[in-house]
């Protein structure tokens, strides 16, 4: 029997994103196991695991806005940008008014330029930034723009402001909190971090590590997982039956499918009328068809169940 799907799992703090996956690896059998968005071990919340086929669309659900609840302090920088670094500045949070605040924070909505952590997972020459950065290399890691949908002052008791964050893929919230001191001109760190929600995925739904070992000890397991298509609903849907179905399962193009009024050469996806996932797609208008790019046939190994 193969086992495909995804499991929203409330990351505990002092956990990897990797020691997730291994457990669930390793309780549940399933060979192929991933996560679609690593999470600091120091936070905790939303860590979407993607099992059997599911790991092939991860790099969607990478795409999905997410929002976090931040803690940061005024007053103290930091070398990692979180509290569990070294101490780089300090700065006299008292001089920061709520209005001050709010009106600092006005100018990281929207597209912004932002650096990732010296301590990150960011590729430096093909080495992860923070390993380097751990054997006391200096790398410069190259500015980016990310997307801050809303960012907002939930709760100011000098020194810690509580924000709520909505943002788009690559945005480091410990960057975030960094540049904030820094415009604000008294230094500041992320002190807690919870990711709330990745796209529909929610907190208040999210398993955590315990409940899935208690589930898989009942042989109930997969009740907890969503459907590989949950998480796809920002991709356009083409419905697909009969011939053409068959004919998708075995990698061909689709010809008499109608296109998205403005498919605009991004990926699709491609379900049956009942909604189970078949392939993700892009429509080729010169030569009028849909073209797979992923196909997924439901044959995982045996194994993984």
């Amino acid at each position: 029997m193969s086992v495909s799907g995804i499991l929203s799992i409330n990351k505990p703090a002092g956990w990897t994103s990797f020691d997730v996956v291994a457990l669930v690896r390793k309780r549940t059998g399933v060979r192929k196991v991933g996560h679609a968005g690593a999470l600091d071990p120091s936070a905790t919340g939303v860590l979407l695991v993607c099992l059997g086929q599911a790991v092939r669309i991860s790099e969607y659900l990478m795409q999905l806005s997410k929002v976090y609840r931040a803690r940061v302090m005024l007053g103290v920088a930091t070398d990692t940008y979180d509290s569990e670094g070294q101490v780089t500045f300090e700065g006299d949070a008292g001089t920061v008014s709520e209005e001050r605040l709010r009106d600092a924070l006005a100018r990281f909505a929207g597209e912004v330029e932002q650096t990732p952590p010296a301590f990150s997972a960011v590729k430096v020459g093909g080495q992860r930034a923070y390993r380097l950065a751990r054997m006391g290399r200096e790398t410069r890691l190259s500015p980016r723009m990310v997307r801050v949908d809303r960012i907002e002052l939930v709760a100011y008791e000098p020194p810690y402001a509580e924000l709520e964050v909505e943002c788009g893929k690559g945005t480091y919230i410990r960057s975030l909190a960094h540049d904030l001191g820094q415009e604000l001109g008294c230094g500041a760190h992320l002190a807690a971090l919870t990711r709330t929600r990745v796209g529909p995925f929610v907190l208040e739904r999210a398993v955590s590590p315990q409940e899935v070992e208690e589930a898989v000890a009942a042989g109930r397991w997969q009740e907890m997982m969503y459907p590989m298509a949950y998480g796809l609903d920002h991709l356009p849907a083409v419905v697909v039956g009969g011939e053409e179905r068959e004919a998708l399962r075995h990698g061909g193009s689709l010809r008499s499918v109608a296109a998205p009024a403005e498919p605009g050469g991004g990926p699709c996806r491609a379900e049956t009328e009942d909604g189970e996932l078949l392939a993700i797609v892009k429509y080729d208008a010169e030569a009028g068809v849909w073209r797979p790019q992923k196909v997924f046939t439901g044959a995982a190994d045996a194994s993984e169940g």
